[in-house]
């Protein structure tokens, strides 16, 4: 098959490519970037990956790790050939107790409310109280919201910061009062 006219040129040199950074970053996607931090520190690169999770205490294969007991036909566990594996040693025990460390901590609450969200829903219950349709014509109500969606808003405040809403309220009962 013809070739496009203009393409049967030779391969020049490219004198402007950066070649050290060229062979990093075909070092880089040759082996993948390792996402628990504690395991890419321990990580020897010399070794192999079997080599380097056995010495870390981590299974390589979790079948092999964890093996599923055979039943034979009439329900009964059928013995394995009596070979037991050799004891492993673990060298980096320090990596299995970080990970085990990280893993029982709590799980932070990562979804917050936007401060801009959280002062919109305050100043409508600090003028209106409760009167949702009151809200709905308030001038500072720019993005129109129905007293339903104004409605979610304030319920969605109540859930996040229960105890703020709690004592904002109470604030706002006090204040009445002290007026009168």
């Amino acid at each position: 098959m013809p070739k496009a006219k203009g393409k049967k040129r030779r391969q020049k040199f490219a004198y402007g490519v950066n070649r050290k950074r060229l062979y990093r970053s075909a070092r880089r996607r040759a082996a993948p970037r390792i996402e628990c931090s504690h395991i890419r520190h321990a990580w020897d690169a010399t070794k192999s990956v079997a080599q380097n999770l056995a010495e870390m205490g981590l299974a390589e294969d979790p079948n092999k790790a964890v093996p599923i007991s055979k039943r034979g036909l009439l329900g009964m566990e059928v013995e394995s050939n009596g070979q037991e594996e050799r004891k492993k040693t673990v060298r980096k025990p320090y990596v299995l107790n970080e990970m085990e460390y990280e893993a029982s901590l709590p799980e932070k609450k990562s979804n917050t409310l936007s401060r801009d969200l959280i002062d919109y829903v305050r100043y409508m219950i600090q003028n209106h109280g409760e009167n949702y349709k009151e809200m709905a014509r308030d001038e500072k109500n720019y993005y129109q919201d129905t007293p339903k969606q104004i409605k979610r808003k304030i319920n969605v405040y109540k859930n996040f910061y229960p105890e703020e809403y709690k004592a904002f309220v109470a604030s706002l009962k006090q204040e009445k009062m002290d007026v009168q």
